[in-house]
């Protein structure tokens, strides 16, 4: 029992006073909880079963504040109101009365701007019920105990993926989706909802069931993790597939676009056209080239890069709505390209078609090619001249995800394979994701030579990371993905959510700055590695709503979970102290960019979902002269790496088959890029 001691207008016990501590309703022995861990000011306060997280430790300022998140957020009176039944919530600290509190010896806590005491709604007792502020009677709903300073005991052990999801109620813009419970050693907390590793939303454990807000005419993989109060995350549950139904029935396509009009210049082509109507609305336009779709945009204009020199080409142009219906093609142009490249592109030429997901690609000294195929779980060597293809060996021990694991990132060290026969792997094992090596002897992987430099690396269906690269150091780095856990990100001791760096023996560097294998952090799904002429580490990364790229700094902070890209989440978010901001960032439908690569201090993009490449020059610590190529042309670009001579080499992942495990679903093709000396 702790003594009370005053302290001016505020009665607190000592040990509250200085050490964040539960808040614990007498009636119901429940927590004061903000809902969801979630830092958003406006959220609510709610009592929880005690867990003792961040969400749920409060102190009393010097100023009379009930502060938690670490002080990032005070428990206020919504609306600075007076009137009995106003809701608490958490919101950002600002002063105001609405946010002061006395803690009396009567455990009632009591708002100094109303007079009125904190109190569990309608003195109910279960989980997520809310706060409000009612005239102090002393009652057990108004009564709160400082429950124990010290941590719960450490719970490391992840819950049981949820099962049995279902779709009901569905409709253009919304469905009732339904899960059976996950299974904790301790208790499940939350479930978070992704679609294809979106977040849609968030529900305590007394539910099993979330509203969807859907898009008309999308075809989402739904999915749902289990999380508990020590954030421990599970593994996914199933995709469920939901084809989204439209709103209306549309049979009526748009009309024949009018002006089309076009110029080219050496080996690049430049269009431009009047808009279409339609009945609902135009969403996009496809341009043909000699008959075949050369691209699609939802603008006015289109570029075709990287033409045949000295070659004739037929284009035309139709319009197409959500429901693809198409317009009749308009008029047809014709075009001769030059003698010469006139753009920094100059030709693109597939090499090789694919029947799985090439994943990592690594350029060989005679001008050969390596690349996993991820569902496959293979290396093929590849020769460009030819065509020619072979298997050269399976890497044992890879696992999919059903999502965007399996067999990822590959990386060769200087003089391979004359003087260094290690071939680097990233890849999704049964338990984790983790780095490996094998010796490439005489065209073929000898798999009695595999080394595991590296496991225990947080895996989920989504946000694995994966790509490898040496850097001029002669180390290894690696991304890592926060396996679906935002806390990973931002835990040094954790390898998830990070960028690594490695020795080639699989050791940690000395000179690391947190004494592991650590070298940046704060990262959400990270992917592309590049380094441009200067030795700087550039970096590309997936987010919830938009996508990043970053240049890399020895023991960085880039801020995930509390801000993504520019986009505050939580906290302070993008304003906290020590983030490093990204150079430039991407909305999520023109970019979902994977790789990377630099030539001749020029970055290059390749996107997913925007089915583009994009270029920008770097300039000092900026990324100027941005541009866009293959807008839709080859679909979704995945891969792209430096080739030995200058060029690059480019791969893609088509949809069919993107979001699964099964090997050899899908149709993809690798092509040469050559640039413009």
């Amino acid at each position: 029992m702790h003594a009370i001691v005053g302290l001016g207008a505020l009665t607190v016990l000592p040990a509250f006073a200085a050490t964040p501590a539960t808040l614990v309703s007498s009636a119901s022995q429940r927590c004061l909880d903000v809902a969801q861990g979630n830092q958003q000011p406006g959220t609510a306060a709610i009592i929880f079963d005690c867990h003792g997280a961040a969400n749920q430790k409060w102190e009393f300022s010097a100023a009379g504040e009930l502060k938690t998140f670490d002080g990032a957020r005070c428990l206020d009176v919504r609306g600075a109101s007076t009137q009995p039944q106003a809701i608490v919530q958490s919101y950002t600290c600002n002063g105001g009365a609405n946010q002061k509190w006395t803690l009396k010896a009567d455990k009632t806590i009591v708002n100094a701007q109303s007079g009125l005491c904190l109190t569990v709604k309608g003195a109910a007792t279960a989980n997520s019920t809310g706060i409000d502020m009612w005239r102090c009677e002393g009652s057990a709903h108004q009564q709160w105990s400082v429950g124990a300073t010290t941590p719960p005991p450490t719970d490391t052990q992840a819950p049981t993926p949820p099962s049995g999801l279902a779709i009901s109620a569905l409709a253009c813009r919304s469905a009732t989706l339904t899960w059976k419970a996950s299974t904790d050693n301790v208790g499940i907390a939350y479930y978070d909802i992704y679609r294809d590793g979106q977040a849609l939303g968030t529900v305590n454990a007394s539910t099993l069931t979330a509203q969807l807000v859907l898009t008309p005419g999308a075809n989402w993989g739904v999915y749902v993790n289990a999380r508990d109060a020590a954030g421990n995350v599970s593994q996914a549950s199933t995709s469920l597939q939901v084809k989204v139904p439209q709103c209306q029935v549309d049979t009526q396509p748009p009309s024949v676009p009018t002006g089309f009009r076009g110029t080219i210049a050496g080996t690049t082509a430049t269009f431009a056209w009047s808009a279409s109507t339609d009945n609902v609305a135009v969403t996009a336009y496809d341009i043909f080239r000699n008959n075949v779709v050369a691209g699609t945009t939802s603008t006015l204009g289109y570029t075709d890069t990287g033409l045949a020199a000295n070659t004739t080409y037929q284009y035309t142009l139709a319009a197409r709505d959500a429901q693809g219906n198409v317009s009749p093609r308009g008029t047809t142009l014709s075009l001769t390209s030059g003698s010469a490249c006139a753009d920094v592109i100059c030709s693109t030429v597939q090499v090789a078609t694919e029947t799985d997901i090439p994943w990592g690609l690594a350029a060989l000294p005679d001008g050969t090619v390596l690349y996993s195929r991820r569902d496959a779980r293979d290396i093929i060597l590849l020769n460009p001249v030819s065509g020619v293809k072979k298997t050269v060996g399976v890497i044992p021990n890879v696992q999919g995800t059903d999502g965007e694991g399996g067999l990822l990132g590959l990386a060769i060290p200087p003089g391979f394979p004359d003087t260094d026969s290690w071939l680097y792997v990233y890849h999704t094992s049964p338990t984790d994701n983790r780095i490996v090596r094998i010796r490439y002897l005489n065209g073929a992987l000898d798999t009695a030579s595999l080394e595991v430099l590296l496991k225990g690396i947080g895996r989920n269906k989504y946000h694995n990371g994966g790509r490898l690269r040496f850097g001029p150091d002669g180390k290894l780095y690696a991304t890592t993905g926060d396996a679906q856990n935002g806390n990973y990100a931002q835990d040094t001791n954790n390898l998830a959510g990070k960028v690594l760096r490695l020795n080639p023996n699989g050791t940690p560097p000395a000179d690391n700055p947190f004494g592991n294998y650590v070298w940046s952090y704060g990262h959400r799904n990270p992917q592309g590695l590049a380094f441009d002429s200067r030795g700087r580490l550039w970096e590309q990364e997936f987010g919830d709503s938009q996508d990043e790229t970053n240049l890399i700094v020895k023991g960085g902070n880039y801020g995930w979970p509390n801000c993504e890209g520019v986009t505050s989440r939580s906290g302070s978010g993008c304003a906290t102290a020590g983030y490093v901001a990204p150079k430039t960032t991407y909305r999520n439908s023109e970019g979902s960019c994977s790789g990377i690569a630099i030539v001749r201090d020029s970055l290059y993009v390749a996107c997913l979902a925007g089915k583009r490449l994009y270029r920008s020059d770097i300039s000092g610590d900026k990324l100027i002269n941005a541009r866009q190529f293959f807008v839709g042309t080859y679909d979704r670009l995945r891969t792209v790496e430096p080739a030995i001579d200058g060029n690059l080499w480019m791969a893609n992942s088509d949809a069919a088959g993107d979001k699964d495990s099964v090997p050899n679903n899908t149709n993809t093709k690798i092509w040469k890029v050559t640039l413009k000396p």
